[in-house]
């Protein structure tokens, strides 16, 4: 936790010296047609078969209220509280009774009668204010001049303990290592600090040399291009080249490499080096020859992966993840767990990648608040609603993921165009339907009534033609919906997620009341004349909500070095 701002004691004083001409007004402002509160989707309406003027008084009562939303053609009100999320753009046929206001607070001049007693009250009120300025600011002066002597103490003493350097090889054989130059040309000295044991810090001329001047191209994604690159020692390499960073991110780009470049597990892959000159952003991983998991689970032709080789790939994402969320000196939140980013090679070998998504978490901290990152399709709940983002985060993803090595595709068909989901372009129907009926699209919603009915079978990818464990196929959808728990705290750690996997832990039960969100995202693929089930839907989960926390708090948080991490 940051120290408290000396500057909000003082807008709250001036709050009070400006309203003192009058009472507060309150107006709203219109945010025009086409615009709807993405919230509202997953969030039953404050009052139903009302009208507007009710819908505003309602807001009006409502001190934490910032906002209403009213839709004509459901006669629903929706309030946005505490703080404003997201806004979405819709379109005609899904928002065109929806109506959206904000509300603006503002104070009306004082009468003439009313001077006299205000220029009393502020000859009063300024002295106050002005020596409670005064000292909250020597205050906070002495208060940083302290921490930065402890620090610069601290620091001290840390460089005469141990030679802490950021090493710079010119090739990964050598041994020889420099300083690292400033990296703003600037003459501060904060960066000539050597940490031993991090990744070959790179040239950009020696990184043109190992791509052959980025000549083989092997993979793309928001952040830049990834190419194939050799070292002088006849190692096969991932470059990937970082486009869109400033030169404000420089030294975060720099922390993060010395976290992640300090992190080595089975399952997690290895930074190899990286490049940072001018505006340029690189980094150096080992090469996974069979590329990323997307690839031969999603391809509609070509060899398969076999059940066994799944139900391994499975394990070692986990453990993976597992170790960055408890191996680590602070917890590390993937924050984009997708096949995409879980990489194959030869041999077996399952290892997660791409942490340019990631947060870090220390021991004292048990979640933050952060901007929504990630992709579609594999977001928690937690994203949507403004709560902190933990561990748990990366469960859900993962559930997502499970459930799309199950059935050989995509969670959601390609043709649906609006929710949280990732669109396919790959799975192209090839796995069958999603649901015995035809009726429902989203494969998370049919598994959840497959194992309600005891269909596990009928869940796995039909391309294998029953070439699948049938307790392996019950055990892993078990445990995916486990993971897709709406409430975070009733989800599992990726720790114990593991072990299930493994079988050396009891295998944990889904419960229904607490996939409410789930299954009300789910059947919103049907189309809107399913609108009343969705809403009825969230208000029973809502209502379940507590009950779920108190039944599902008991899983373990806790497995020995060994069962977690697994060889090293």
């Amino acid at each position: 936790m940051g120290r408290p701002s000396p500057i909000r004691p003082l807008l709250l004083l001036l709050g009070v010296l400006g309203s003192v001409g009058g009472r507060s007004t309150t107006s709203y402002l219109s945010l025009g047609s086409g615009i709807a509160y993405y919230a509202n989707k997953f969030s039953p309406p404050a009052m139903a078969g009302s009208n507007a003027s009710s819908c505003q008084a309602l807001c009006n009562s409502n001190c934490s209220c910032l906002g209403y939303f009213y839709d004509s053609s459901s006669l629903s009100c929706y309030l946005a509280q505490h703080q404003l999320a997201s806004f979405i753009n819709t379109n005609a046929s899904n928002g065109a009774g929806m109506s959206g206001y904000i509300k603006v607070q503002s104070s009306p001049r004082s009468s003439p009668d009313s001077s006299s007693s205000n220029k009393t009250l502020i000859a009063i009120l300024l002295p106050t204010i002005i020596a409670f300025v005064l000292v909250v600011v020597v205050g906070a002066f002495v208060i940083t001049s302290r921490r930065r002597k402890d620090e610069q103490r601290v620091g001290r003493r840390a460089s005469r303990s141990r030679d802490v350097q950021l090493r710079r090889q010119r090739s990964p054989g050598s041994a020889s290592a420099h300083l690292v130059r400033d990296l703003d040309n600037d003459d501060d000295g904060d960066d000539d600090i050597v940490i031993p044991g991090l990744p070959t810090r790179f040239t950009h001329d020696e990184i043109e040399a190992m791509t052959n001047s980025y000549r083989t191209k092997i993979g793309a994604g928001g952040f830049g291009a990834v190419y194939k690159g050799e070292l002088s020692d006849g190692s096969l390499v991932a470059v990937k080249k970082i486009e869109g960073v400033g030169t404000q991110g420089k030294r975060e780009f720099m922390t993060e490499i010395a976290v992640i470049g300090n992190i080595h597990h089975v399952n997690l892959v290895r930074l190899r080096g990286f490049c940072t000159e001018g505006h340029r952003r690189l980094l150096v991983y080992e090469y996974m020859n069979r590329g990323s998991l997307d690839r031969p689970l999603f391809r509609p032709a070509g060899p398969l992966l076999e059940w066994k080789e799944r139900v391994d790939i499975a394990i070692g994402a986990a453990r993976g993840l597992a170790y960055l969320h408890f191996g680590c000196n602070q917890r590390i939140i993937h924050c984009d767990v997708k096949p995409e980013n879980i990489l194959l090679a030869d041999g077996g070998q399952v290892k997660i990648a791409d942490f340019g998504l990631a947060k870090f978490l220390t021991p004292e901290q048990s979640g933050l608040f952060t901007t929504m990152r990630g992709t579609r399709g594999y977001l928690a709940p937690e994203w949507l609603t403004n709560t902190a983002i933990t561990d748990r985060t990366d469960v859900y993803g993962f559930g997502m993921v499970l459930l799309e090595l199950v059935h050989g595709r995509k969670n959601r068909s390609e043709h649906v165009s609006d929710g949280g989901g990732e669109d396919s372009n790959s799975s192209n129907g090839t796995a069958g339907s999603s649901s015995r009926s035809g009726r429902n699209d989203y494969f998370p919603l049919v598994a959840l009534e497959g194992h309600e009915g005891g269909r596990y079978a009928e869940l796995a990818d039909p391309r294998l033609e029953g070439r699948v464990v049938g307790k392996e196929v019950e055990r892993m959808v078990k445990v995916a919906l486990c993971c897709l728990h709406e409430d975070p705290h009733t989800r599992p750690s990726m720790a114990v997620v593991a072990g299930m996997l493994e079988g050396t832990m009891e295998l944990g039960e889904p419960r229904a009341q607490a996939l409410g969100f789930l299954r009300l995202y789910g059947r919103g693929f049907a189309g809107p004349s399913e609108g009343n089930v969705m809403k009825d839907a969230m208000v029973g989960d809502r209502t379940r909500s507590e009950t779920t926390m108190t039944t599902m708090s008991g899983w373990p948080s806790y497995m020995s070095s060994s069962q977690l991490s697994g060889a090293r």
